[in-house]
């Protein structure tokens, strides 16, 4: 499966959570990429859209590869395999810097203010597709101690270990292809363009605003 960009992903998500339309549903969308697919679902859920900010936790020897990730409100992950022979010193200190850079996406993206409470709502963790599943699970584990009534990942690709690990911290997860060799989630879209911070405020405005056109041409295409 190939998506023709991320809005694409996010229509074809959006259908496979219909189900959960009458469970008050809250889209909680992982920037940047995930903002966009967020977008789409919440649109077509008529829900509210929100952003949680994780950042994966950087490997010394590759800052592409994941040690793990943190998220806001503290929570943390670390694949523990990936970070054996890691120093806990060199751990102490990837934490605290993304600890920044979260708190600064936090003013950019929400101007600083927490997420509401879920505690009534089905919290759909939304990202545009996951690899090692590293910012996700963290995303998960805060969105967790927030006490939502239900806890649902909703992602448009993901390899099979990916989708496995996340069943393990959400009630359920909504992942519409899962191929079984997997490089990387860009692989799967024809346009896989970086998002950039106004975007993303724009298209959390335009929810707010219940403005479902954003980003869309007369004749619907983006």
């Amino acid at each position: 499966m190939v998506f023709a960009d991320r809005r694409d992903a996010g229509r074809r998500l959006a259908a496979a959570l219909d189900h959960l339309r009458d469970r008050r549903p809250v889209v909680v969308a992982i920037p940047r990429g995930g903002v966009v697919v967020g977008w789409e679902v919440a649109t077509h859920l008529q829900a509210p859209l929100e952003v949680i900010v994780p950042r994966k936790l950087r490997a010394p020897y590759n800052p592409e590869l994941a040690l793990g990730a943190v998220a806001e409100g503290g929570a943390v992950y670390i694949d523990e395999e990936i970070a054996r022979g890691v120093g806990a010193a060199y751990l102490e200190q990837e934490i605290a810097a993304q600890r920044a850079e979260i708190a600064r996406r936090v003013e950019v993206y929400r101007g600083g203010r927490p997420l509401p409470p879920l505690t009534a709502y089905a919290a759909i963790v939304v990202d545009d597709g996951i690899a090692t599943g590293a910012t996700m699970v963290a995303a998960l584990r805060a969105i967790r101690t927030m006490g939502s009534a239900r806890l649902v990942a909703a992602v448009p690709v993901a390899p099979p270990e990916g989708v496995a690990r996340l069943a393990r911290e959400a009630d359920e997860v909504v992942c519409l292809a899962a191929p079984p060799v997997f490089h990387a989630v860009g692989q799967f879209y024809a346009d896989f363009s970086q998002v950039s911070d106004a975007e993303v405020i724009a298209l959390l405005a335009a929810r707010a605003a219940g403005d479902s056109t954003v980003g869309h041409t007369e004749d619907g295409r983006t």
